[in-house]
């Protein structure tokens, strides 16, 4: 019996690490993508990585996002990036909020218990700006990179400590590179 495939992931953050933050965002006109961030998916996709975006919206639980405007929005960056020859594996959600204790929102892992058999987890990556970040991605046991860009530098105020910190996607993506020629020895994922 063959053994289940896994494959390397990099776990996004939405707001903050790949969009601009808007807080709340409701409408999907107003979807912009951080600089440099596409040309950085498009790298990491290029090289053979499933790409997730894992995302808190308690906007939805507080009557500040619909669920059919949160769909046009993530079917609006899932078409931004196909633009651009980037396709996403899966957009995971948690609309709740951090008093209901759920087992969704990040630092927990349940949104993604659905595939958590098939991560390498020796390949795969957490990219986030906030501590729900860095602990989702060590409660799921894979390496995190901090996003601090530009005013945020060297003021983390995180209580988890990430495997690195970096002020830029870019530089993210270069860090997800470098480690997997140093797993890989250079061979094809």
């Amino acid at each position: 019996m063959a053994g289940i495939d896994k494959y390397p992931i990099i776990f996004l953050d939405r707001d903050g690490t790949i969009i601009v933050d808007k807080v709340y965002l409701n409408n999907p006109d107003e979807v912009e993508f951080i600089d440099g961030v596409i040309d950085g998916l498009k790298k990491l996709y290029d090289n053979g990585y499933k790409l997730v975006i894992v995302t808190n919206q308690s906007g939805v639980s507080r009557g500040k996002v619909s669920l059919d405007n949160l769909e046009k929005i993530h079917e609006k960056i899932k078409s931004i990036l196909n633009a651009h020859g980037v396709s996403l594996f899966k957009i995971f959600y948690c609309p709740h909020l951090p008093e209901d204790n759920c087992e969704c929102r990040k630092p927990k892992i349940g949104m993604v218990k659905e595939i958590e058999n098939i991560i390498n987890k020796e390949k795969s990556f957490v990219i986030g700006d906030k501590d729900s970040d860095i602990g989702f991605g060590k409660n799921l046991g894979i390496k995190t990179i901090l996003l601090l860009p530009n005013e945020k530098n060297n003021e983390s105020g995180t209580t988890e400590k990430p495997d690195f910190v970096v002020s830029s996607f870019y530089s993210a993506v270069e860090i997800v590179l470098h480690e997997y020629e140093k797993c890989n020895d250079g061979k094809d994922l």
